[in-house]
C-alpha cells in the first residue's frame, strides 16, 4: 500500500491547481493516463485517476465511492448539501422527485423560450458585426432559462450569475458569500409562498412529499442553488467551447450549415473534447484497488472527465475533433446515479444557440487581437470571453 498523509481540508483547490483553469490540459491527462493513472498527490493528500475505465468506475458505483463531502454523515440525520453531495437511497429520493421537471416533454416545452431568447441575443448583436460570444449569448441564455424556471425576475438575474461564477470560482469567501446571497433569497421565497406556493418549480418542490413527508427548506434551498449554478455554469462552458472549437476549424461552420443534422453529434463532440466539467469529487467507501495501488477507506478521489475523454483506448486519435465521430460515450455529464439531470436541456440550450447563429451569421471569425483567458473555475474548463466578427446573413 503506498503511503499516504490525510486529506487537506481543501483538497480540491491544492491537487494539480495548476491544471485546472489551464485552457490546455490534455498533454498532462496523456502523460498521466501513460504515466500514472492512479495517482496520489503528497500535498494534498488525495487521489486521481485518469483513464476512461477508472473515471467511469468512480463515477458510476456509488455503494464504493461516496459522493458526500464529509464522511461524518452517515445513518440518521440528513447532511445538508445538494443531490451532487448524496448517496443513495436519500439521492434516489429527491432525485426522483426533482427529475419530472427534467422529462423529455418538460424540456421540450422550453424550447420556444430558448428560441426566443437566443432570437433576442442575437438581434441585439447582429447590426455591429461584433459579438462577445460569452458575455452576449452563452453567459444571458442559461441564466435566463434557468431564473424562469424558478420564477426569478429577470431584473435579477445578473446577480444570480454572478453569484454562481463565485461559487464555481477560487475565492472560498466569495464563494461562501455568494451561497449566503442564494440561501437569503431563497428563505424568503419558501417564506412568501407559504401559504401560496404556485406552480413554477419552487412551488412544486414545496407541494411535493416524499412517502407522505415534505421536504425540508433546506432542501429545496439546496437543490434550488445547485440547479442555478449547475445550470449556469456548464452550459455557458459548452457554448463557449464550441464556437472556440469552431473558429479554429471555420470549416466545421460550413459542413454543419451544409447538414444542420449533424450538430447533434457535433455538439457531443465538443462534450468530448472540451468538456465543461474536468473532474468530479467522490470518497472512497472501503479500501479500493486500482491497478496494483490500493486507496483507503475515507480518502478524496477526484475523477478527471475531461481526460477520460481524450482516452485512445475508448476515442481513436483523441486529440482531433471530429464532428462525425461517434461520441455519445463521453462522460461530460456523469454516469450512473448522479448523471446531470440537466444535459438534456443544456443540450437543448447549445443545439438552439448554435444552429441559430450558424442560420444567421456567416464568416464568423475569432477577433485574434483577444487573447483567450479561462474562466475562473476549480471543476470547469471554459472561456472568460470570446469576442467573434461576423456577417449578418
Amino acid at each position: 500500500m503506498q503511503s499516504q498523509n490525510s486529506p487537506s481540508p481543501n483538497p480540491q483547490f491544492a491537487v494539480r491547481s495548476a491544471h485546472v483553469g489551464n485552457l490546455n490540459p490534455f498533454p498532462w491527462y496523456a502523460q498521466m493516463r501513460a504515466q500514472d493513472p492512479v495517482h496520489f498527490d503528497e500535498a494534498s493528500g488525495a487521489w486521481s485517476v485518469f483513464r476512461y475505465d477508472d473515471v467511469n468506475r468512480v463515477i458510476s458505483d456509488h455503494a464504493a465511492f461516496s459522493s458526500r463531502r464529509s464522511m461524518a454523515a452517515s445513518g440518521g440525520g440528513r447532511e445538508r448539501g445538494s443531490i451532487l453531495a448524496m448517496d443513495p437511497p436519500r439521492h434516489n429520493q429527491l432525485r426522483a422527485l426533482v427529475s419530472q421537471a427534467f422529462t423529455a416533454r418538460a424540456i421540450e416545452q422550453l424550447a420556444a423560450n430558448i428560441q426566443a431568447i437566443v432570437d433576442a441575443a442575437l438581434d441585439a448583436v447582429a447590426s455591429s458585426g461584433r459579438m462577445d460570444i460569452v458575455a452576449d449569448l452563452a453567459y444571458p441564455l442559461p441564466a435566463t432559462v434557468i431564473a424562469d424556471m424558478l420564477d426569478v425576475p429577470r431584473d435579477q438575474q445578473a446577480t444570480f450569475k454572478r453569484w454562481s461564477e463565485q461559487i464555481a470560482g477560487f475565492s472560498n469567501a466569495e464563494a461562501a458569500e455568494a451561497s449566503m446571497g442564494l440561501e437569503t433569497y431563497f428563505r424568503s421565497q419558501l417564506a412568501r409562498r407559504k401559504d401560496a406556493p404556485g406552480e413554477d418549480l419552487i412551488g412544486r418542490l414545496m407541494q411535493a412529499r416524499i412517502d407522505e413527508v415534505p421536504l425540508t427548506d433546506d432542501e429545496i434551498v439546496d437543490f434550488c442553488s445547485l440547479l442555478l449554478v449547475a445550470g449556469n455554469e456548464t452550459t455557458t462552458m459548452l457554448i463557449g467551447n464550441a464556437l472556440w472549437t469552431f473558429t479554429d476549424q471555420p470549416e466545421v461552420m460550413e459542413q454543419l450549415r451544409a447538414q444542420p443534422e449533424l450538430l447533434p453529434g457535433a455538439i457531443e463532440e465538443v462534450l468530448r473534447y472540451r468538456s465543461p466539467v474536468q473532474r468530479v469529487n467522490r470518497r472512497t467507501l472501503a479500501d479500493i484497488t486500482f491497478g496494483g495501488k490500493t486507496i483507503p477507506a475515507g480518502q478524496m478521489i477526484f475523477a478527471w472527465l475531461g481526460s477520460a475523454n481524450r482516452d485512445e483506448t475508448v476515442f481513436p486519435d483523441p486529440d482531433t475533433f471530429d464532428i462525425r465521430r461517434d461520441a455519445r460515450q463521453n462522460l461530460a455529464f456523469g454516469h450512473g446515479v448522479h448523471a446531470c439531470l440537466g444535459a438534456p436541456l443544456a443540450k437543448l440550450e447549445a443545439e438552439i444557440a448554435l444552429r441559430t447563429l450558424l442560420d444567421r451569421f456567416r464568416d464568423i471569425q475569432r477577433d485574434a487581437s483577444v487573447s483567450l483567458e479561462p474562466a475562473p473555475s476549480f471543476f470547469g474548463l471554459g472561456l472568460l470571453r470570446l469576442p467573434i466578427t461576423f456577417t449578418a446573413a
